[in-house]
């Protein structure tokens, strides 16, 4: 049996962000029935959304796509103050990446590798979700990126 998840971010020299406090009237992190669902998550550094604007305009592609690795993480760090740890994830099931894009930008294919690319990186084939990467408009705060991720729980 390969690393663990916890064993997988130690060997990368990855670290967790603290976890999200919900902004509104919704939790961060929705256990039910084996399943584990994080509520969207957008970037902050020091209270201020990371890399504001809209994607091919304000922002580039691959500043993008970390700010979608980041989200991820957060989501992570959700997920991980929820269930104690990430090792009680089976596998990601579904990750949706939502891109603020401006009327050209056509990549968020692109930007979405970003969250998952670490989540393969985590979870080894596991960690390949079902995915949908969605061009918006605009998001929360001025964000370039928000990420959901619903994860199946192990057994016990």
């Amino acid at each position: 049996m390969g690393a663990t998840p916890t064993e997988r971010l130690q060997e990368l020299g990855v670290k967790l962000p603290a976890p999200p406090q919900p902004a509104g009237t919704y939790t961060s992190v929705v256990v039910n029935q084996g399943f584990a669902w994080v509520s969207g998550q957008i970037v902050r550094r020091d209270g201020v959304v990371w890399h504001p604007g809209l994607v091919g305009r304000d922002v580039t592609p691959e500043t993008a796509q970390e700010v979608a690795r980041e989200a991820t993480l957060q989501a992570l760090s959700a997920l991980h103050a929820a269930l104690g740890s990430l090792d009680r994830i089976d596998r990601v099931v579904r990750v949706v990446v939502y891109v603020a894009s401006a009327p050209t930008f056509d990549r968020q294919h692109d930007v979405a590798n970003g969250a998952t690319e670490i989540l393969v990186s985590l979870f080894g084939d596991r960690g390949r979700p079902a995915r949908a990467a969605i061009g918006v408009a605009v998001l929360p705060l001025n964000a370039p990126v928000e990420v959901e991720v619903q994860v199946a729980l192990t057994e016990g």
